[in-house]
């Protein structure tokens, strides 16, 4: 079995991977405490240990208010941390696939959907770290895959859980009868997170290379919301307009990843899946 070591499995996408996978790969998961990415010498010394075949890199700070808070610690972990995990990948020939996010598009100046060789320029602090990892663990690691995640939700729904995402937001609005406000001058993919970790299988094989790892969408979040519902059949009364002062288009084009025949499922269509099988 291949050994596939994956950095943040306390975390949403990471945790997840770890579930999916254990019985078919060799899976080392360290602690913060077993391997600092921070910290090269810790992450050599436990790529030494381990030799792995394959790293997948998904610990990060992505709360975009936590980077804006404390830009020092966003840039230790997400470009740090990055480089950190790129660099020993390279000295033991491991196959390097980093987590990047759709959020480097911030600032995106195109009306159409995002292309990964677009020039982009970031306006919040965690998109520019994004940016900056990706560029330098290029540089570090030729054999790097770096991956553009979009906004991602479990949809395997389980409302006692205490992580919140879109869907549960937009069900317990439903649920409740409650007001649930959505931007209309912010365009993004939404993703089912289930399609990202069955697809991350297929990125052993890629090229090196920045791709757009999410499912496609042209509509604003609040049109998107508002045609699932209507689909549906469900009140959409209930559910309200709102403008970021920043526009944002996020929507991320999928014409390289699928010449590699990896598809994802467009928003709308994965959110009607997903809320049919919850009611």
């Amino acid at each position: 079995m291949k050994k596939i070591l994956i950095t943040g499995t306390s975390g949403f996408l990471g945790s997840r991977l770890l579930n999916y996978y254990k019985e078919k790969y060799t899976l080392f998961t360290p602690s913060h405490s077993e391997m600092d990415i921070t910290e090269y010498t810790s992450v050599l010394h436990y790529f030494e240990q381990t030799n792995p075949d394959i790293v997948i890199h998904c610990a990060a700070i992505s709360d975009t208010g936590t980077c804006e808070k404390n830009p020092e610690l966003s840039f230790q972990v997400n470009v740090t941390g990055s480089k950190n995990i790129a660099k020993a990948a390279s000295l033991y020939h491991s196959k390097c696939i980093i987590c990047s996010s759709d959020q480097v598009y911030c600032n995106s100046k195109y009306d159409d959907t995002n292309c990964e060789n677009d020039i982009i320029t970031p306006y919040n602090v965690y998109g520019k770290h994004k940016l900056e990892a990706e560029s330098s663990c290029l540089e570090i690691n030729k054999n790097s895959v770096l991956l553009r995640l979009a906004w991602m939700y479990d949809s395997n729904i389980d409302m006692t859980d205490s992580h919140s995402d879109f869907v549960k937001q937009l069900l317990q609005s439903l649920i409740n009868h409650t007001i649930f406000s959505l931007p209309t001058n912010d365009k993004r993919g939404i993703t089912d997170v289930w399609e990202v970790i069955k697809n991350i299988e297929k990125t052993f094989d890629l090229p090196e290379g920045i791709y757009n790892f999410g499912a496609p969408n042209n509509k604003s979040t609040y049109e998107t919301a508002l045609s699932v519902l209507n689909t549906l059949s469900c009140d959409a009364s209930y559910l309200k307009e709102r403008k970021y002062d920043n526009p944002r288009n996020l929507s991320m084009n999928q014409k390289k990843l699928n010449s590699f025949n990896i598809y994802f499922s467009s928003t709308e269509d994965a959110l009607i899946r997903c809320l049919k099988n919850y009611y």
